[in-house]
């Protein structure tokens, strides 16, 4: 529980300056890598940021403790994000993070066994919840009041194994179990709404039995309160539909669907370090 005490005097204003500050690891590890899962991990870097500085129990001094939380990273190839609050909690020393790539490095996809913290491995999209349903059980068949979260992308919800999974997890009760959805609009060939909509997701996931909280995922405060308030109704998992930009905050990447994964020019990536040092600066 080290990291959540040491942080927890940190205010929203410090914790959206530090996400801004992965931001621009995020992109050292895109242009180091030539390439990377850029957008994605833009836009779910504040609810990681929030989980791992403020509300997970937790302690990278120990990875086995047995009443740690468990975060489970189903959107996988976004873990640039993850990566970076993993080395900025002490889970790892940043130099690591320059071996993204690399052999014998940091891969692109979590893999559990191969990075310290990771709790999953999340190389196909859509098996991550039914994982944290899994340990949901176990923690209450053990009497443990650990909790299980799961960051969950739009567009993995088309897949039909989740939906498996969130039928599970009011059946079981499992208010111990917590789905965010990060909901930036866009997978990999378009806009989500154009592929598969999901929509109204809010309302599809309380018809399964879920607490639903939706959210700006970019509001450091409204995420901390959220947060906050888990578990939103006791006997139920909660969920919280949040709404982010792929991209967010730089510019020509928002809302951009061929930043899903993407190489930067060197003028794309001096501007992009341009306006990130503005948001951290100001």
């Amino acid at each position: 529980m080290n990291v959540e005490m040491k942080n927890s005097f940190l205010d929203a204003d410090e914790l959206q300056r530090q996400a801004d500050e992965y931001r621009l690891g995020i992109l050292d590890m895109t242009i180091s890598g030539n390439g990377g899962h850029i957008g994605g991990s833009f836009s779910v870097i504040e609810m990681l940021t929030a989980l791992y500085h403020r509300i997970l129990k937790h302690d990278p001094k120990n990875l086995e403790w047995e009443d740690r939380d468990r975060l489970v990273f189903s959107k996988g190839h976004c873990c640039l994000a993850l990566y970076n609050v993993l080395a900025g909690t002490g889970y790892f020393p940043k130099e690591r993070l320059k071996t993204y790539y690399q052999d014998g490095g940091l891969t692109g996809h979590t893999t559990y066994g191969k990075v310290p913290g990771v709790e999953a491995t999340a190389g196909s999209l859509g098996h991550g919840l039914s994982i944290s349903v899994g340990m949901a059980v176990a923690a209450k068949h053990q009497n443990r009041d650990w909790r299980v979260f799961t960051i969950l992308g739009d567009g993995e919800i088309n897949e039909g194994s989740v939906w498996e999974a969130f039928a599970a997890g009011p059946q079981f009760g499992l208010d111990n179990l917590i789905a965010v959805i990060d909901c930036n609009g866009y997978e990999s060939l378009g806009t989500v709404d154009e592929i598969m909509s999901i929509e109204p997701l809010p309302e599809r996931l309380r018809s399964f039995g879920w607490a639903v909280r939706e959210i700006n995922g970019h509001d450091m405060t409204e995420v901390l309160s959220t947060l906050g308030q888990i578990p939103f109704e006791q006997g139920k998992p909660s969920a919280i539909v949040s709404r982010t930009n792929k991209g967010n905050g730089v510019s020509f990447m928002e809302n951009v669907f061929k930043w899903h994964y993407r190489e930067l020019s060197e003028e794309e990536a001096e501007q992009a370090r341009s306006e990130l040092m503005a948001r951290i600066e100001q």
